[in-house]
């Protein structure tokens, strides 16, 4: 009696654990963006705005998190294919992309800038003057995208903005092209003055969490959580801890 007891009581508490767990939301990510994704190299945590906005934004919908980092030519076909859930990558709504996957309401507004060295700042004020230059951006970026509109301009592509801006310091392209608070956080960080930003006549843009397309439910789930951490000022204080009063650029619009 006292064998069968424990048995049912051994069952009992596994299906309390199974009904305990929470669902797992599998989000992909490239983790070499700062400030929306990186891993911290004291700590080697996962940090940065998409991460905070997504981890409060899961919770508070009822998943557990999990992070899959790929490169960012990696995250669309994954989510298509149903790899992953969720693209949280600092990833720029463009025409091309709204064909494959569809997009939540945006977590931050942008633009793309110039990043220069300073002793070339005199010869190139806008992206018109890099008509027949190279120009260093990221794989698949939205930088990516804007550099081909350029007449003549060649791309140089790479993996990380990182590696992008190592390869204009070395005098293998005239400029690099990226998101303005990526551009803006790594000269704070650096506190470099051997580089100038440069404003470009790029359209603005918005950035945006990414699901599969026709998976209406989780973008339904992830809209309506959106707008209510916006009403609340939720994202407002993730949005403040990360960009403080550096950027110009306004949270949403």
């Amino acid at each position: 009696m006292l064998k069968k007891f424990l048995i049912a009581a051994a069952a009992a508490m596994t299906c309390a654990g199974s009904a305990l767990a929470l669902p797992v939301l599998n989000v992909g990510t490239q983790p070499v963006f700062q400030p929306f994704e990186f891993v911290d190299g004291r700590t080697k945590q996962l940090v940065g705005y998409d991460i905070d906005l997504i981890r409060a934004a899961a919770k508070h919908m009822g998943y557990e998190i999990k992070f899959a980092p790929m490169g960012l030519d990696g995250l669309i076909p994954a989510v298509m294919t149903g790899n992953i859930d969720l693209i949280t990558s600092g990833l720029t709504i463009t025409p091309e992309r709204q064909k494959k996957i569809d997009f939540t309401r945006p977590v931050y507004h942008s633009s793309q800038v110039l990043l220069v060295n300073k002793s070339d700042a005199h010869a190139i004020r806008s992206e018109k003057d890099l008509r027949n230059k190279t120009v260093c951006v990221e794989i698949a970026s939205a930088g990516a995208e804007l550099a081909r509109t350029i007449p003549g301009a060649k791309l140089k592509t790479f993996n990380s903005l990182a590696d992008d801006i190592l390869e204009m310091q070395n005098r293998g392209c005239v400029a690099v092209i990226s998101d303005k608070p990526a551009i803006e956080y790594y000269l704070k960080q650096r506190g470099t003055r051997s580089m100038v930003e440069v404003q470009t006549g790029f359209p603005k843009e918005e950035i945006a969490f990414a699901v599969r397309k026709g998976n209406k439910k989780l973008l339904d789930q992830l809209n309506r959580t959106l707008l209510q951490m916006e009403k609340s000022g939720e994202t407002a204080k993730i949005y403040k801890k990360w960009f403080g009063n550096l950027f110009t650029e306004p949270l949403l619009k």
